[in-house]
């Protein structure tokens, strides 16, 4: 039985059973025994492979149209380049190369990557060795310079709370132990929860992410104080509200939740409709979301393989061809990842969001 196994037991031993904000919390994010803090999960190797790790093509965009965002806020001498989530930093590695086609973009650009786990920090400071790049454990107010941030896989991984309708109110999903394992079992307490879907079906599931909703804010204030624009990739549908979309990926499979804490990625669907909605209280163009394969489509993904196609080999060429088709194709991950873009004071919408 693992050490974090045994903490969240003891942790439910004193204090009853624990929301599932928290044992996905711990479970990823815990500083010694989390799953971030003990393994590398990305990469062929790892327990799931991202965009970025499947083909350079997909960095390299990305920072193209950071380089087309930055010339329509007027291609300011000074601007932060964010990235939420950098992972083994090949996202922001592939980027930069391909901005390096506007050496003012590159000059300008102060790097900021938001990243919690001290062992993925250390890789992405072997990335980027060429770059001066300042981390942060959580986003920082970063005033006086318009922002272009980027979230790649970010916003799936911040824990949610559940909850459940039963017997004609919401009451919360919780994790207990039991029988030697962990369990859902629901809140006590019958009284309504505020601000949640006033009715629903019996057993209808409701998920709420607190850290989404106030980085959203967060990003809305940012760009609507400086200007600037904000790019979110991610999986999960435009419009849906209710479901179970909590689950886990281990050796690039599907595995029980709550089976082994700490030892397993665990996701949830990102709720872009709740995004949008706070984005548009606070006064910021929205654009999409839109489907990554479009998305990617739009910015010249196909012109992109071919081009890398010329000089590669029949090994390679098939290589890039199976990328292309994984990050764009229907059945890969073309449609399931959607991409929205936030932007305040640009003078013209992003690219790969039009018709």
């Amino acid at each position: 039985m693992s050490d974090l196994t045994e903490l969240l037991k003891a942790r439910i031993a004193a204090e009853g059973p624990i929301s599932l904000h928290d044992y996905m919390e711990l479970s990823l994010g815990h500083p010694e025994y989390g799953y971030y803090a003990t393994r590398n999960p990305f990469g062929q190797d790892g327990d799931f492979i991202t965009a970025p790790e499947i083909s350079q093509m997909f960095g390299e965009l990305i920072g193209l149209w950071c380089v087309d965002a930055w010339a329509k806020l007027g291609a300011p001498s000074c601007f932060n380049l964010v990235e939420l989530g950098p992972g083994n930093g090949t996202l922001m590695a592939d980027a930069l190369r391909s901005a390096k086609l506007a050496p003012e973009f590159v000059a300008a650009a102060k790097i900021h990557l938001i990243e919690n786990s001290a062992r993925l920090k250390t890789v992405q400071t072997g990335k980027l060795t060429d770059h001066t790049i300042t981390w942060h454990q959580q986003l920082p107010e970063l005033a006086g310079a318009p922002l272009i941030l980027i979230a790649n896989e970010f916003f799936d991984a911040l824990p949610i709370h559940q909850f459940q309708f039963r017997d004609g109110v919401w009451r919360e999903r919780r994790v207990d132990w039991q029988n030697d394992r962990f369990l859902f079992t629901l809140e006590g307490s019958s009284a309504s929860i505020t601000g949640f879907p006033k009715m629903g079906a019996e057993a209808d599931i409701y998920e709420y992410c607190p850290l989404a909703d106030t980085l959203i804010q967060q990003i809305s204030k940012d760009l609507s104080q400086n200007g600037g624009t904000a790019l979110i990739i991610d999986y999960g549908a435009t419009d849906t509200i209710l479901g179970d979309s909590f689950q886990a990926m281990r050796a690039q499979g599907y595995v029980d939740p709550l089976l082994t804490p700490g030892e397993a990625d665990l996701t949830a669907h990102v709720k872009f409709s709740r995004l949008t909605e706070i984005a548009k209280r606070h006064g910021i163009a929205v654009h999409g979301p839109t489907s990554q394969g479009r998305f990617l489509e739009r910015l010249g993904i196909e012109a992109r393989a071919s081009l890398l196609g010329r000089v590669a080999s029949e090994t390679q060429k098939a290589e890039i061809l199976s990328s292309l088709r994984r990050l764009t194709s229907a059945e890969e991950m073309g449609t399931l990842f959607k991409t929205l873009a936030l932007s305040h004071n640009i003078q013209a919408p992003p690219e790969g969001f039009g018709e």
